[in-house]
């Protein structure tokens, strides 16, 4: 794919760039993203990179798989880290491509200092995260002058797979209008009792957002006392966000956003690779 005629960096031999893909998207790519895919050697990518993505790869780069995907077999952290390091050692230009943004809920900064302590010389690349795209393709924002001026970002569930146990849930729900989960699904009732146990009230307006900026996006507006029940009844699945907050109400009046001019970027990256 042709970059504009910009002064962008050269992906130089041993290197390690760790970027960010977005949130899913082809079209929501960074241009150093696209810069690092047309130089890699080799893409070393997580599951939430789709096809479309690493499509605007060269034709010769060799693409790896390390997705962590909940319940199924996947490489270990430890694994991924050791491979990086492999192939920088190698000479390869090596790109790191996590979904979203490396450095949000992502293991991009243990990835990072596992290369400084092996003396590896990286780059970091950030990526619009789901929490921030993702939303906004859904037609809800995260913030409005009338509603919040502030959000908190969470996540559902730690390293160990479990909701994490060190969170002042109360002081929370006190301090922030908007929250936005990450991962929510596979401990959606087990989130939602802590937001309710912490004083957030049953009719708050919640949404779950499922494959964000994909074609396959699907949007469940609910509120809190009920959205476990609702995401049953309509089999949502993971990857999906939480958002619970007055904002949700504005999805009525803001729509799916179009993606139809947005959705044509894979295509492109084929066709010029």
């Amino acid at each position: 794919m042709q970059l504009p005629a910009l002064d962008m960096p050269v992906f130089q031999p041993g290197w390690v760039w760790l970027a960010g893909a977005g949130p899913g998207d082809p079209g929501l790519l960074t241009l150093h993203a696209v810069n690092a895919l047309n130089q890699a050697d080799v893409v070393i990518y997580d599951a939430l990179v789709g096809d479309g993505i690493l499509r605007c790869a060269r034709a010769n780069t060799v693409l790896e798989y390390a997705g962590k995907r909940g319940g199924k077999p996947s490489l270990k952290q430890r694994d991924i880290s050791e491979r990086l390091v492999e192939l920088a050692r190698q000479g390869k230009r090596v790109l790191r491509l996590k979904g979203g943004d490396p450095f949000v809920f992502g293991r991009g900064a243990e990835e990072a200092l596992s290369l400084r302590e092996a003396g590896i010389p990286f780059r970091i690349i950030p990526g619009i995260s789901a929490g921030i795209g993702g939303l906004a393709y859904a037609g809800i924002p995260l913030t409005h002058r009338d509603t919040n001026s502030c959000v908190t970002f969470l996540t559902g569930h730690n390293a160990s797979g479990e909701v994490p146990d060190s969170l002042d849930w109360a002081a929370m729900v006190r301090a922030s209008p908007v929250l936005v989960i990450y991962m929510a699904m596979k401990h959606l009732d087990i989130l939602v009792a802590k937001l309710s146990h912490a004083g957030l009230a049953g009719e708050r307006p919640a949404a779950l957002v499922q494959n964000a900026t994909l074609p396959e996006m699907r949007i469940l507006v609910s509120r809190l006392d009920r959205i476990v029940a609702d995401a049953e009844a309509a089999q949502m699945a993971p990857p999906a966000l939480l958002v619970v907050g007055e904002v949700v109400d504005l999805q009525a009046a803001f729509g799916r956003s179009d993606l139809q001019a947005t959705l044509t970027m894979g295509a492109a990256c084929q066709a010029a690779s």
